[in-house]
C-alpha cells in the first residue's frame, strides 16, 4: 500500500470511530438514515474518499446498512430473530408473561438511568411522547395506534437512559414489546378502570423520570408493567382466551 493509501485508511479508521461513537451516544439511531455525504465530509472535516472508505469499514463491521437508491442506514445492532417467540405467543400463553417480566427489569432500570442522566433535550422528548399518548386517550383511535403510541414512550424513557446495550436490547425486542402492548391495549384500554389505572401509571412514570426522582423512576416503570401483567393473567381467568384476540388484532382469526 502506498503512504498516501495508508494514510487515508487511517483517516478512515478515524471516521469510521467518530461514527460509531454517535451510535453509541444515541445520536444515530437503528434504522435511522445517515447524513448525506456532503454533510458528513464537513462535520468530520475529511474528503469523500476517506469518509466513503470509512463507510466500507462500518459496512463490514454490520454498524451500518446500504439499500439500493435509499441510501445508507443504521443497522440494529443486537437485532434478534423474534419468529420463535412470535410462535410460542400464539401458542403457549404464559411465554406473554414471560416477556412482561423481562420488560419489568429492563424497563425498570432504564427509567431509573433515564432520571439520573437524562437530559434536558431528553426530557421535552419524553414529553412530547408522554403527551400524544395521553392526547389519543381522548378520541377514537385504533388499538395499533394507541400501541405504538404507548411503545414510543416507554422508548424514549429507555434512550434517556443513555445506556446503548440497553437501548438497543430493548429495540431488538420491539415487535415482541410492541405485541406485549397490543395485548394491553386490547384487553385492557376498553375496560374503564384498567384505563384510568394505566393513565395514572404512566404519570407517575413521567413525573418520576422528569423529576430527576430514579427510585420513584424504577418503582413506577416495574409496578406498571407487573400490574399490566397482573391484569392480562386475571382477564384470562375470567375467560377471555389472550392468544385469541392477538391473533385477532394480527388478522390471523
Amino acid at each position: 500500500m502506498t503512504e498516501h493509501g495508508g494514510k487515508r485508511r487511517q483517516v478512515a479508521e478515524v471516521v469510521a470511530e467518530r461514527i460509531e461513537q454517535l451510535v453509541v451516544d444515541g445520536v444515530l439511531k437503528a434504522d435511522q438514515p445517515l447524513p448525506s455525504e456532503r454533510r458528513l465530509t464537513e462535520k468530520l472535516g475529511v474528503s469523500r474518499s476517506a469518509l466513503r472508505e470509512g463507510l466500507r469499514l462500518l459496512r463490514a463491521r454490520g454498524i451500518i446498512r446500504t439499500e439500493q437508491g435509499r441510501g445508507s442506514f443504521v443497522a440494529r445492532i443486537a437485532q434478534v430473530d423474534a419468529r420463535p417467540l412470535v410462535h410460542l405467543f400464539h401458542s403457549q400463553p404464559r411465554t406473554l408473561y414471560d416477556l412482561l417480566e423481562v420488560r419489568a427489569l429492563l424497563e425498570g432500570e432504564s427509567a431509573r438511568l433515564a432520571a439520573i442522566r437524562g437530559t434536558e433535550a431528553d426530557f421535552i422528548l419524553i414529553r412530547r411522547r408522554y403527551e400524544a399518548m395521553m392526547a389519543a386517550q381522548g378520541v377514537q383511535t385504533d388499538s395499533a395506534t394507541h400501541a405504538h403510541l404507548d411503545h414510543a414512550f416507554h422508548l424514549a424513557i429507555c434512550e434517556a437512559s443513555h445506556n446503548p446495550v440497553l437501548v438497543h436490547t430493548l429495540q431488538s425486542l420491539t415487535d415482541l414489546m410492541l405485541g406485549s402492548v397490543f395485548a394491553c391495549v386490547d384487553n385492557l384500554y376498553h375496560r374503564e378502570p384498567h384505563k384510568q389505572q394505566i393513565d395514572r401509571q404512566h404519570t407517575r412514570l413521567f413525573n418520576a423520570v422528569i423529576g430527576r426522582l430514579p427510585d420513584q423512576a424504577q418503582k413506577a416503570a416495574t409496578e406498571h408493567v407487573n400490574s399490566v401483567r397482573q391484569s392480562l393473567k386475571e382477564i384470562e381467568q375470567e375467560g377471555e382466551r389472550l392468544v385469541r384476540a392477538t391473533l385477532r388484532l394480527e388478522g390471523w382469526a
